[in-house]
């Protein structure tokens, strides 16, 4: 998030002389922040847990910051679910390991189920804007969230494995043939959270790998960082679009 500041900084002119952008958040361990002009940069961690935390903080610093009209948008990594590495994914719709569009949060020993609705619109727009790159590949497509990196999300290369490669394979198909093109840890819970309080919000994550393919990366390194690099263009270009530059 600190180089998508320092990027973001430079992609808006405002670079004011700093070699570096300030983490506003120095001091304390749940994350950093970064603000660049009308962009805040944030790190949310890795999985449900961590990012509702941020989730949940940010939506009251927004509130209280009376700000108005707010775009939020998730970047990161996932696993490709019958996609050559590189795709950028535009979440269409969020689902969990059953493939459902609901994000089950419990509260008080009852469980509350949370629609994890996007803004298809938002995604429609950034969709628009990587037609103007030919660099940076994008689809819309379902992403499935798990709250596992390893036999959650049907790898074979964990501690442990319950499962064989023909049982991996068979779940995969069937994500597949419900519309997941990708995998990661966050979707659910961060749609649910932004839809319960309006905020415009999208999920922007390039593939490193095809989950039919292979459970580990083996792309070299230069190649992986130009992977990692399109979410963070694609969603500056957006930005820059709706400001205007």
């Amino acid at each position: 998030m600190k180089a998508f500041a320092q990027f973001i900084q430079e992609e808006l002119n405002l670079k004011d002389g700093r070699r570096e952008v300030e983490n506003i958040c120095a001091g304390a361990d749940r994350y950093s922040m970064y603000k660049t002009g009308p962009v805040l940069s944030i790190s949310h961690g890795m999985g449900i847990p961590s990012i509702s935390i941020m989730l949940h903080e940010l939506i009251k610093l927004l509130h209280h910051a009376r700000c108005r009209n707010v775009t939020i948008i998730r970047i990161g990594t996932s696993g490709g679910v019958g996609i050559e590495p590189g795709t950028v994914v535009i979440t269409d719709t969020a689902v969990d390991s059953f493939f459902r569009p609901q994000f089950e949060q419990v509260v008080l020993g009852k469980v509350i189920i949370r629609s994890t609705k996007l803004d298809k619109e938002l995604a429609k727009e950034l969709i628009n804007c990587s037609k103007m790159d030919p660099e940076i590949p994008a689809i819309t497509g379902n992403t499935m969230c798990t709250y596992d990196f390893y036999e959650g999300q049907g790898r074979l290369d964990g501690a442990f494995c319950t499962f064989s490669t023909e049982e991996k394979l068979e779940y995969l198909t069937e994500a597949y043939t419900n519309g997941v093109r990708n995998i990661e840890m966050e979707s659910t819970v961060f749609a649910a959270m932004c839809h319960l309080c309006g905020l415009k919000a999208a999920v922007v994550c390039v593939a490193l790998i095809n989950r039919f393919e292979s459970d580990q990366i083996t792309i070299p390194y230069e190649k992986l960082m130009q992977f990692e690099q399109r979410p963070q263009h694609l969603v500056s270009r957006y930005i820059k679009k709706c400001l205007g530059l």
